[in-house]
């Protein structure tokens, strides 16, 4: 049987966007971002929710408190997303998977990627 594992998490961080070649003005966010991986039931779960929140916490920590425009040619939401995800897919133990990501530019602007 499969099922999945769910964490949350947030982070603080600021970016300017390039929309149609212009940057926005520098802002910031608090980003919440929520992961859920997905994997066969073996002794009872699937993973440790303190090893992914481990993984997690190590990817998003180059995130937290920083300039997201001097890290990402074009800092949108869904470049983010795609960039976390790479980096948690590399982390995933065997037999685990990245599922459904979830990234919230502050309370009401999102992405969703499924995988």
């Amino acid at each position: 049987m499969k099922a999945r594992v769910i964490e949350r998490f947030k982070f603080e961080s600021a970016h300017a966007v390039l929309i149609d070649g212009q940057a926005e003005e520098i802002h910031g966010h608090t980003f919440r971002l929520e992961v859920a991986v997905e994997g066969e039931l073996k002794k009872d779960y699937i993973m440790d929710f303190l090893q992914l929140r481990a993984i997690v916490g190590d990817v998003i920590k180059k995130l937290d408190h920083r300039n997201l425009t001097a890290l990402f040619e074009n800092p949108t939401t869904e470049n983010i997303a795609l960039w976390i995800a790479s980096e948690i897919e590399k982390r995933l133990p065997d037999g685990v998977r990245l599922h459904r990501l979830r990234l919230w530019e502050g309370d009401e602007n999102g992405v969703e990627l499924e995988f």
